[in-house]
């Protein structure tokens, strides 16, 4: 087997709110299906997980250990706290070594653009990841795309420009954009855009005037 970024699980017994003793302790109630194994439920420890998401993604292999058996898996969903951002559950699914799958490989903007330095102009980035089919062991976390080459405002690097790594087949249309560098505003913009925001102000204001004189009416004719 391949080596893996690793992670240790146990089964666990707790469902339902009842796994929230398991939250405040430092634990993360997960739940692992998928290939050479039925549906189970397990916990991972917090601080465990954070380290080999960082390092792995969600598109990467991690080997998986539960009691004697050792899984590889992809990090599915994963869900978190809305007021402290902690991870509350996870999903883990383990796959075939020997099967191709679909997956997502986040793409990371690397380097300088010349259109940036020298011209001014502001980075863009539309697309944040591709769509790929590889056996799993040909993942990676992410895919670096150059953005040196972006040396005017007409440059764009599509997803035909972008070098995988062997294995990896994508899915993605290869006209699809991936980055550019968008011209600063000119001063007739910057002008227009202002007059825009005024008068939008501007609206509110007789809106607000409006709904104050019907006030006063209201409390008039009460009286």
């Amino acid at each position: 087997m391949q080596n893996h970024i690793m992670l240790t699980a146990t089964l666990r017994d707790l469902v339902g709110r009842k796994t929230d003793t398991l939250r405040q302790a430092g634990s993360v109630p997960c739940v692992v299906y998928g290939f050479g194994t039925q549906p189970a439920n397990i916990t991972i420890d917090r601080n465990a997980f954070g380290r080999v998401y960082t390092a792995a993604g969600s598109s990467t292999v991690v080997d998986l250990t539960v009691g004697d058996a050792v899984f590889q898996v992809l990090i599915g969903e994963i869900q978190r706290n809305p007021l402290n951002d902690f991870v509350t559950h996870v999903d883990f699914r383990s796959v075939d070594p020997n099967q191709k799958i679909e997956a997502k490989i986040r793409l990371e903007l690397v380097g300088e653009a010349p259109a940036v330095k020298t011209l001014g102009g502001t980075l863009l980035q539309s697309l944040e990841d591709l769509e790929v089919k590889s056996l799993p062991n040909a993942l990676v976390s992410h895919i670096d795309v150059d953005v040196t080459q972006l040396a005017t405002f007409d440059d764009v690097i599509r997803v035909s420009d972008i070098v995988v790594p062997a294995g990896i087949e994508v899915m993605t249309d290869g006209e699809n954009a991936v980055a550019s560098v968008q011209a600063p505003r000119s001063e007739e913009e910057l002008a227009a855009l202002n007059e825009a925001v005024d008068m939008d102000v501007s609206k509110v204001e007789v809106t607000t005037e409006k709904k104050d004189e019907e006030v006063s009416s209201t409390e008039t004719k009460k009286d």
